[in-house]
C-alpha cells in the first residue's frame, strides 16, 4: 500500500487495494456492504474464542469452546449406523475421544497412537466420555513446540467464498494501517462525549482482536466499554439520520389545513358517546399541525378500545373542509372495510360518501372510482395497499391516515406520500394500537412526533383472562354453550406454528366442523384469509347483527372487528403467538359493558418464555406494559415488524440492553446537529451507509 493511501482517510480507500482482495473478493465484500477500509473496520466479530490457553481434560465442561493438548492412546475404526474414526486421547487429567465421521487412510494413519496433537473444538457430551466431533488438530513435534494464539479470535459474519482466516487477515492489515496512522479514522463524536469513552481507535482493535484476559461474559452480554463507544455512536447516528429526515420534511410544503370546524362540531353532536379528554388532546394536536405550512408526521398510539378512529374521522373532516381529499390506508381488506363503515355512518349523514378502493375492484368499477378520485369528487378514499398503485391519481391529496403503519413497507408509505402535487405533499397522520414502549419510540421513531391516547372511553370493562391447558378442552366448549344461551357471542381464534395461510385455513375449518357438531345448538361460522372479500364480508357483517354467536376465525381478525355483544375468546395454542398480537386479539372483547373474557388454551409443555408471556397477558391488561414486556422477550424487530420494513438494522446496538444510553444520545444528536453539521454526512454513512434513503417520510 502507497504512502499517498496511508495519509487519506480510511473511508476513501477502496477494499481492493488490500493485499489478497481481488474482483472477486470485493464483490463478495460489497455484498456485505463493505467498499471501504472503513466499512471492513466496522464489520465487527460476532463472538470470539479462547485458542490462548490450553484446557486440561480433566477441567473440561460440556458446551465448551477450548484447545486441548494430549497424546493419541489408541485410534480405531467403528462400524455402526455411520462409520467413524475414533481416536482416544489423554493428557495425565483425563482422556477425551476425537469422532472422526469423514476421514482418509492417509488419516487414520497419522492419528496412530503416540502422536501428540492439539485440538479445538467444541466439547460434547458422548456415550461414555466427553467427545470433540471433527475438531481443528495439528501434530506437535516437542522438539518445537508451536505457540498458542496471543489474542482471542473473533468470529465474524460471513458470505459465501469468506473463510474466517480471510477475515483475519484483511482485519489485521486495516488495523496495522490504522496503527501507523490513528488519524485515518476520524473520531466523530463531540468531545464531552469522547472524554468520558475510550477512543474510536482503541475500541476497533479490541473487538477485532480481545486481550486473553478479556472479560468474554461482558463481551457476550455488548456491555464492555469498547462495545459501548460503538454503540453510543452508532444509535447517535441512527438519531441524526431521522431528526434530519424530519429537518428535510419541513423544508417540503404541505397544505395549510384551516376551517371553520363546521362539520367536526356536527360529527361530535351526532356521536351517541363524548370524546375523552384523551382523545380531545390528540384531536387538538393534530388539528394545530395541520395548520402549519409543512408535512405533519404524526403516530397516534393508543391501546385497543382507546378511540383512534374517530380521532382521525374528526382530521380528515378538518381537511375535507378546507377544500382537500383523505386517503385512509389500512394493511387488509378486513380492516379497510371496518374503517369505511364507521367513516359512511359518521360523513354520510354530513353529505360526504366516503369511497373504497382495493386490489378486487377491476374494470369498469375500478375505473369509476379511480375517476372520481383523479376529479376531486370522491373527498375521503379508503382501502388497501391499492391506494399505492400507479394509476390511483388524487386530485388534491392533503392527508394520509395510515392504520398499523409497522405492516407497511418503506416504500409504500413513500410511494402514498408522492400522491400529492409535486409542489406540496400530503399530511401523514399514522395510528397503531401496538404501544410502542417509550424506549422504543425515542429511537425508531424520532422523526415523528408522538401522541398516546391514554385513556378508554368509559364503561369499558376489564377483559378476564385465564390461561389454561388444552385437556380441559370439554370445558371450554360447555362454557361457550352457556355464554352463547345467555345470548352472549363469542369468538374461537385458531393459530398454527405454520407460517401458511392454507394450513392455518384447513385449521380453523376443522376447528369449525368439530365445534359445529359438539354445539348443535348454536349458529357457528367461520372466517379466514381465503375467504373472498365479500365472504368475510357477509360473515361479519352476521356476527355483527347478531346472527351468528360463535365466530370460528384465524387470526385474520386481529385488528378492526368491534362487536359489543361478543364477550368470550377462546384463543388456541396462544403459546404460537406474540405478546402484541395476543393482546390485539383479547381486544376484540369487552368493547361493550358486559364483563367479558378471554381463555388462552394452551398445549403442555410450555416454554420458559411462553409462560412469561402468558402470565403477563392474565396479570394485565395495560397494553404499554405488556409492550414493554413484549420488547423485553422478543426484541424491537419483532416489535416494530421491521422485517418487512427495513428500518432498525441495527449493527451492534440493542434498543432494549442500551436504553441508558439514549439521554446521552439525544444530546449528542442535538450538539452535532447544532454545532458541528460538518460530522451529520460522515456519521450517517458510517453507520448507515446508503440506507438512509429509505427512511421513513
Amino acid at each position: 500500500m502507497s504512502k499517498i493511501e496511508i495519509n487519506r482517510p480510511l473511508a476513501e480507500i477502496p477494499v481492493t487495494t488490500l493485499k489478497g482482495v481481488g474482483p472477486k473478493g470485493a464483490e463478495r465484500l460489497a455484498k456485505l456492504g463493505i467498499e471501504s477500509l472503513q466499512d471492513l473496520l466496522f464489520h465487527l466479530p460476532l463472538r470470539y474464542q479462547d485458542r490462548t490457553r490450553i484446557t486440561p481434560i480433566g477441567a473440561l465442561n460440556q458446551g465448551d469452546q477450548v484447545v486441548i493438548e494430549g497424546v493419541v492412546e489408541l485410534s480405531d475404526v467403528r462400524f455402526g449406523r455411520r462409520r467413524s474414526l475414533l481416536v482416544q486421547v489423554a493428557d495425565g487429567t483425563g482422556t477425551i475421544l476425537l469422532r472422526f465421521f469423514h476421514f482418509s487412510s492417509a488419516q487414520r494413519a497419522a492419528l496412530s497412537r503416540g502422536v501428540r496433537l492439539r485440538c479445538f473444538g467444541e466439547i460434547r457430551n458422548g456415550p461414555s466420555s466427553f467427545e470433540m466431533i471433527h475438531p481443528e488438530y495439528q501434530r506437535i513435534d516437542d522438539a518445537a513446540s508451536q505457540e498458542l494464539e496471543a489474542e482471542l479470535t473473533p468470529i465474524y459474519p460471513t458470505t459465501e467464498g469468506m473463510h474466517q482466516l480471510t477475515w483475519r487477515t484483511l482485519t489485521q492489515q486495516v488495523l496495522d494501517l490504522l496503527a501507523s496512522n490513528p488519524y485515518a479514522l476520524a473520531d466523530l463524536l463531540p468531545l464531552e462525549q469522547q472524554s468520558r469513552r475510550p477512543t474510536l481507535a482503541e475500541a476497533l482493535h479490541y473487538l477485532h482482536r480481545p486481550p486473553p484476559d478479556a472479560p468474554l461474559a461482558q463481551l457476550f452480554a455488548g456491555e464492555h466499554p469498547a462495545q459501548q463507544r460503538l454503540i453510543f455512536e452508532e444509535l447517535t447516528a441512527h438519531q441524526i439520520s431521522l431528526r434530519q429526515l424530519r429537518q428535510q420534511q419541513q423544508q417540503i410544503p404541505a397544505p395549510i389545513i384551516k376551517g371553520d370546524a363546521l362539520l367536526q362540531q356536527r360529527l361530535l353532536k351526532s356521536l351517541p358517546f363524548q370524546l375523552t379528554g384523551a382523545q380531545q388532546r390528540v384531536v387538538d394536536e393534530i388539528l394545530s399541525d395541520l395548520q402549519r405550512p409543512f408535512p405533519m408526521l404524526r403516530l397516534v398510539q393508543g391501546d385497543v378500545g382507546s378511540g383512534k378512529t374517530v380521532v382521525s374521522a374528526l382530521a380528515a373532516l378538518a381537511t375535507v373542509e378546507a377544500g382537500y381529499q383523505v386517503a385512509l390506508m389500512a394493511p387488509t381488506e378486513l380492516l379497510a372495510e371496518q374503517h369505511l363503515n364507521n367513516f359512511t355512518t359518521w360523513l354520510r349523514p354530513l353529505g360526504i360518501e366516503p369511497l373504497w378502493l382495493t386490489g378486487r375492484h377491476k374494470g369498469r368499477e375500478r375505473k369509476e372510482r379511480l375517476q372520481r378520485i383523479a376529479d376531486g369528487s370522491a373527498k375521503v378514499v379508503v382501502g388497501t395497499h391499492a391506494l399505492f398503485q400507479d394509476d390511483v391519481i388524487f386530485h388534491s391529496l392533503g392527508l394520509a391516515v395510515i392504520d398499523e403503519q409497522h405492516r407497511f413497507g418503506v416504500h409504500q408509505r413513500l410511494a402514498l406520500r408522492e400522491k400529492g402535487h409535486s409542489d406540496a405533499v400530503p399530511h401523514q397522520l399514522i395510528m397503531t394500537a401496538t404501544p410502542i414502549p417509550r424506549t422504543l419510540a425515542m429511537t425508531a421513531y424520532a422523526d415523528l412526533d408522538l401522541s398516546v391516547i391514554d385513556e378508554l372511553p368509559p364503561g369499558r370493562t376489564p377483559v378476564t383472562t385465564v390461561v389454561i391447558s388444552d385437556s380441559r378442552r370439554d370445558e371450554v366448549i360447555s362454557r361457550v354453550s352457556r355464554a352463547c344461551a345467555d345470548g352472549r357471542q363469542a369468538y374461537w381464534v385458531c393459530t398454527l406454528i405454520e407460517e401458511s395461510e392454507m394450513l392455518q385455513c384447513q385449521a380453523a375449518e376443522e376447528s369449525a366442523q368439530q365445534l359445529t357438531e359438539r354445539l348443535p345448538n348454536l349458529r357457528v361460522s367461520l372466517v379466514h384469509g381465503r375467504l373472498k372479500a365479500t365472504e368475510k364480508a357477509a360473515v361479519m357483517a352476521d356476527f355483527k347483527a347478531g346472527k351468528i354467536d360463535l365466530l370460528v376465525a384465524t387470526t385474520v381478525i386481529e385488528v378492526g372487528v368491534d362487536v359489543a355483544n361478543a364477550s368470550l375468546m377462546i384463543i388456541e395454542n396462544p403459546e404460537r403467538l406474540g405478546l402484541a398480537q395476543l393482546h390485539q386479539l383479547r381486544g376484540r372483547v369487552g368493547r361493550g359493558t358486559t364483563e367479558s373474557h378471554c381463555l388462552l388454551m394452551y398445549h403442555p409443555p410450555l416454554s420458559g418464555n411462553a409462560k412469561a408471556r402468558l402470565a403477563m397477558l392474565r396479570e394485565s391488561n395495560d397494553g404499554f406494559k405488556i409492550a414493554e414486556k413484549d420488547l423485553e422477550l422478543r426484541g424491537p424487530g419483532e416489535v416494530l415488524g421491521t422485517r418487512q420494513t427495513g428500518e432498525m438494522q441495527l449493527r451492534i446496538a440493542d434498543v432494549l440492553r442500551d436504553q441508558d444510553l439514549l439521554p446521552d444520545v439525544q444530546q449528542a444528536a442535538d450538539e452535532i446537529l447544532q454545532r458541528h453539521p460538518e460530522l451529520v454526512e460522515p456519521l450517517i454513512h458510517r453507520w448507515l451507509g446508503e440506507r438512509v434513503e429509505f427512511g421513513r417520510v
